[in-house]
């Protein structure tokens, strides 16, 4: 089966001062070693980056709409204005027909779950890395939200995984 990796919104507004989850560093510890794993595999990867608005922490060109890890040659970069990183890019056309999508990164409750969603009516298969997805305390304890949103997905077809286990 062939995958490709999905790294949604892994950007320094949300993994790196002055604002960072409360679980950034052992989900960017997650996210490291599965973008090491799929490369070292040489498994195809997609960078998913957010474009917030100019008082957004994650504004287009500022220090928090930067990307946490490098790209590179080979991999892409998709820009989205939205949760669903389907809607308005080029994602789509990136990915094989018959891929399966390995999702890990930001937010659990909006990015994450919207292109997760949007794989599966896409006809993908659709892999969720568990402990490399990650968001706030917006509304309860970050750690129920990303595990109510594994529940919902799980419901909905995504194989949920924990991220150690993949590759």
């Amino acid at each position: 089966m062939n995958q490709v990796l999905l790294l949604i919104d892994v950007q320094r507004n949300m993994l790196l001062p002055p604002r960072p989850v409360p679980a950034a560093e052992a989900v960017s510890a997650a996210i490291t070693a599965l973008l090491e794993r799929a490369r070292a595999a040489g498994m195809p990867v997609i960078f998913v980056r957010n474009n917030g608005g100019e008082d957004d922490p994650d504004a287009t060109g500022t220090p928090g709409w930067e990307l946490v890890h490098e790209v590179r040659p080979g991999e892409f970069v998709v820009d989205k204005h939205t949760p669903d990183a389907f809607a308005g890019t080029g994602l789509a056309w990136l990915l094989p027909p018959t891929a399966s999508v390995v999702v890990a990164g930001m937010q659990s409750e909006w990015c994450v779950r919207e292109t997760s969603l949007a794989a599966l009516g896409h006809g993908h298969a659709v892999i969720l890395a568990r402990g490399a997805h990650a968001t706030y305390d917006d509304g309860g304890p970050a750690a129920d939200i990303s595990r109510k949103v594994e529940e919902e997905l799980a419901a909905a077809g995504v194989r949920v995984t924990e991220a150690s286990d993949l590759f």
